[in-house]
This record gives C-alpha cells, sequence and structure tokens, in this order.
C-alpha cells in the first residue's frame, strides 16, 4: 500500500490544517486596525544595529497604541449587532458563533476612542524596547516626550514613559525619577506646522484628499461577492456588503480589545488582501505621496529633526531655548506617519512601475502597506549613528583606569518603519544601508523642495502667525502643557 492511502489520524490533519493556516497571519495584513507587529525587513536590510556602530540619538513619531473604537465604528458594531439579535436564522459553519456574539464594550459612555489594555501594553513595551535598545538616558534621569493632547496619545506617553523609566524608579522618593509629557493643542488650525498634527492646519490637505473615495471605490469590487459567499452559510438573515466591511474591521478590533479572534477566520486569504489594500489606497492618496499636499505638511518634523542631528545629541539649534533629550518621542495619530514618509520619499519609487498605487489591482512588489505603517502603535524613526572607521577587530586592549580610545568615527541616519531599517532613496551606503549625514542633510534639503513649503502649499501666506517651522522641540514650552508623571 502506497504512504499516501495511509489514512492519518485526525490530530494530524488538525495539526497539519493549523501549520497552513498560521503561515497567513491575518492581524498582519488589517491596516489601521492591526495590533502592532514589527514589520517584515526592507530590501533584506538586517534589523539589528550595524557593528561598529551605536545610536546616539533618534527621534520617533508614532501612533497611539490599540484602542477601543472610535464612536462612529462603535455605531457600526451595534447595527450589525442589532441585526444579528433582531432575525431568526440558523448561522453554521464560520459563522456559527454569529448568533451569541456581543461587542466588548462594557462601559459605553467612556470606552470609545479611548486607549485599550493592549494599547497600554503596546506603549510600555515600546518603552521597556527602547530603553534596552538605544540606553540613551541614565536609568535614574526625567525624560521629557511629547504629545497630541488626545487622551488616547497622552495615556500613550504615559505608559511609554512608565515603561521607559521603570528601570530606575524609585519607590520611596518618586520625584526623583518621573517622566515629563509635553502636550500639544490636537487637530487645531492655529498651531500651522508647528504642531504634531499638522495637516489639520493645513486648508489645502483635505482638497488633495482622496484617499477615502478611492478605498470606497475599491471596496465595491469585492465586499459584494464577500457577502455572497458568507451567505450560504446562513438561512433566514443575508449579510451585505457593509456588513462585510465591519465585520473584517472587527477582527484587528476585537483581537486587541479581548482576544477573540472568530472574525479573523471568517474571511479568505485573497478577501484580506484586498481589505489591506483598501487601507493603503485610503493612506496612499489620503495622508501619503498620492496626496500632492502631504508631504508639506510632514516635512517640517523632517527638518526639525535633521537640524538637531546636524549639531548632535545633547545640543540644541542655534535659536533654541531648550535642548531636547538624546531620544526624541512624538506620539500623535495614524494620518501624522504617512506625510513623514511622503516628506522623506520612502516608499515612493520603484523600476517596476509600482507608484503610483493601482486603483484596481494590488502590485505585491509595493513596500507602501498600510499594515507596516500605521498599525497601532506605528511608528517612523530616525536613528543618527555614530560609526568606528576601518573593519571590525576582536582583540582590544585596556590600560588601567583608562577609557579605550574611540578612534575616528563618522555619523550615519537610518530609518526605522515599525522596526524595520527603511533605506533611503539614493543614500543607502553606509554602514547596514545607512545614509552618511552629510548626504542625509543635503537628501532633505531636496525634499524640502520637492515638498513645497508649508506655508506656501497650504495656502497660508498673509495669515497671521502662519509658520512652516516645527520649533516645540527646541522652544521651552507654556508650563500649562506640562505634565509630569510620577511613577
Amino acid at each position: 500500500m502506497h504512504l499516501a492511502m495511509v489514512a492519518r489520524p485526525a490530530v494530524y490533519v488538525a495539526l497539519t490544517w493549523a501549520a497552513v493556516v498560521s503561515a497567513f497571519d491575518r492581524l498582519q495584513h488589517s491596516g489601521p486596525a492591526s495590533p502592532y507587529f514589527d514589520a517584515p525587513s526592507q530590501s533584506g536590510v538586517p534589523t539589528a544595529t550595524p557593528a561598529n556602530c551605536q545610536v546616539d540619538q533618534a527621534a520617533y513619531i508614532l501612533r497611539h497604541g490599540s484602542r477601543y473604537p472610535e464612536p462612529g465604528s462603535f455605531a457600526g458594531w451595534q447595527n450589525l449587532f442589532a441585526k444579528f439579535q433582531n432575525a431568526t436564522y440558523t448561522a453554521r459553519g464560520p459563522l456559527a458563533f454569529i448568533p451569541s456574539w456581543t461587542p466588548p464594550v462594557d462601559d459605553v459612555p467612556h470606552q470609545p476612542l479611548f486607549l485599550s489594555a493592549t494599547g497600554a501594553g503596546e506603549a510600555f513595551a515600546l518603552g521597556v524596547e527602547l530603553r534596552k535598545r538605544y540606553g540613551l538616558t541614565k536609568g535614574g534621569g526625567n525624560l521629557t516626550v511629547w504629545s497630541a493632547s488626545q487622551q488616547r496619545c497622552v495615556d500613550t506617553a504615559s505608559h511609554f514613559l512608565r515603561g521607559y523609566l521603570s528601570q530606575g524608579n524609585y519607590l520611596t522618593s518618586p520625584e526623583l525619577n518621573r517622566g515629563s509629557i509635553i502636550t500639544l493643542p490636537d487637530s487645531v488650525n492655529f498651531t500651522f506646522a508647528n504642531s504634531l498634527t499638522p495637516s489639520a492646519a493645513c486648508p489645502a490637505y483635505n482638497a488633495g484628499n482622496t484617499g477615502s473615495a478611492k478605498a470606497t471605490a475599491f471596496r465595491a469590487t469585492y465586499q459584494a461577492k464577500i457577502a455572497q459567499r458568507l451567505n450560504r452559510f446562513l438561512e433566514g438573515l443575508a449579510l451585505d456588503a457593509a456588513d462585510v466591511g465591519v465585520m473584517q474591521d472587527l477582527c484587528g478590533f476585537l483581537a486587541e480589545v479581548d482576544g477573540d479572534t472568530r472574525f479573523c477566520d471568517v474571511f479568505e486569504e485573497s478577501e484580506w488582501l484586498d481589505y489591506e489594500y483598501a487601507h493603503d489606497l485610503n493612506y496612499y492618496y489620503g495622508s501619503g505621496p498620492g496626496n500632492p499636499v502631504a508631504a508639506a505638511t510632514g516635512y517640517p518634523w523632517v527638518k526639525a529633526i535633521s537640524d538637531l542631528f546636524a549639531v548632535g545629541p545633547s545640543h540644541t539649534t542655534s535659536n533654541g531655548t531648550l535642548t531636547p533629550p538624546p531620544l526624541i518621542m512624538g506620539f500623535t495619530h495614524d494620518n501624522n506617519l504617512a506625510p513623514v514618509v511622503a516628506a522623506l520619499g520612502l516608499w515612493n519609487t520603484s523600476s517596476h512601475g509600482v507608484y503610483p498605487l493601482s486603483l484596481t489591482k494590488p502590485n505585491p512588489a509595493r513596500t507602501f502597506r498600510s499594515s507596516y505603517l500605521v498599525a497601532f502603535r506605528g511608528y517612523v524613526a530616525l536613528e543618527r549613528l555614530s560609526c568606528s572607521r576601518g573593519t571590525e577587530i576582536d582583540t582590544v586592549k585596556h590600560i588601567s583606569n583608562q577609557s579605550p580610545i574611540a578612534g575616528e568615527r563618522d555619523a550615519f541616519v537610518r530609518v526605522r518603519i515599525n522596526r524595520a531599517p527603511v533605506p533611503i532613496p539614493g543614500c543607502s551606503s553606509g554602514p547596514g544601508a545607512t545614509c552618511p549625514l552629510q548626504q542625509f542633510l543635503k537628501h532633505v534639503e531636496q525634499r524640502g523642495i520637492a515638498s513645497g513649503d508649508f506655508v506656501q502649499t497650504c495656502g497660508l501666506e498673509g495669515v497671521a502667525n502662519a509658520t512652516s517651522v516645527v520649533s516645540f522641540l527646541t522652544t521651552a514650552p507654556d508650563p500649562a502643557s506640562v505634565r509630569v508623571l510620577s511613577l
């Protein structure tokens, strides 16, 4: 008898099926509904810091951690729940659970919009990770960070600080170890570029934002087909395209709120790839390179960081009144990350005709993926590296009570997006595909010309106090904007 004809035990079949399913992680294709995950390596660049290099300054701009739904989205959950409860029907197969499903929101007046326990854990974990990765500040020292003022952003900053500073926590004298959060006005039209939410102060931004319409048009090509497939598992109840959209959103949200992944298993791999691509279109043409105004809103932050990298850690620019810490953290929202990518000129060049993104057919070669960028707690980071010249050595002589001679060192810059290093186009000749600092500064100048001046691009000429400069990093804040976090 051939081996293939031998009946295999049921447990073997189950394990084999599970292995196949686990190879495709739906939560890594859920766009802005994805709980945080490390993006895969870009262009084969290792994630580790290159040999003989040390990060001496780093700047992060990141989305808040996982949260409960926004009120509008929660209304969709409630409508779907009502549809499931107010009908008499039979559900089977992958939909057998829906008659007993209830939305996991038990504090309706408070939970929508706010950080979830998963979000708090994501922020704390990032604090621990960056403490271990960089060691840029002393364990018992204070760290100041910046945050947009919405509660979920401030809470993310707070939990980050708890993770980052917990190494040096003084239980009996908490005043010796505390973090400071400088809060900036959130989504207002009077701070202009000097903000962590600059697109809200740019009138031209919305006119260039076609992402939502393009994403809606793409969803119309697949959602009704999914509903038709799923209705084969129902008798007495019919799902429609709108229901499909809510159910796919529920995959990521329920996974991070209470660990329920049943909605994730309802959809097939190809359906998740379509779902992800709709989000890609939304961000690419909404707040990313496909919006001709987006880069101008992201550039002021990039320029501010490049100016600080030019003078190095523990220094400030010539017109500054505040020296930022060597680890610069800004906590904001998803729509403020893609403009930074656009300003840097990342994920928008290809020799294979990937960009601009097709409105009808996803190209698997694209690197602009919403799941890699705007997952909850997603971030764009710039690292300044100090690297020794020459090859690595494995023998070092130490002289008593003397510090080792460092030798000549050069500075480089690289970008991380959700931990994955992303090479800067035309500037990746340094260790680990990094960009030499002076070339990076020139790249930023060139990108400033390509991105456009914030005030001019946004149509703010003549508006009182309009500015194209991020100065909050190097300007002493209004004391009323500082929240001191005692650990």
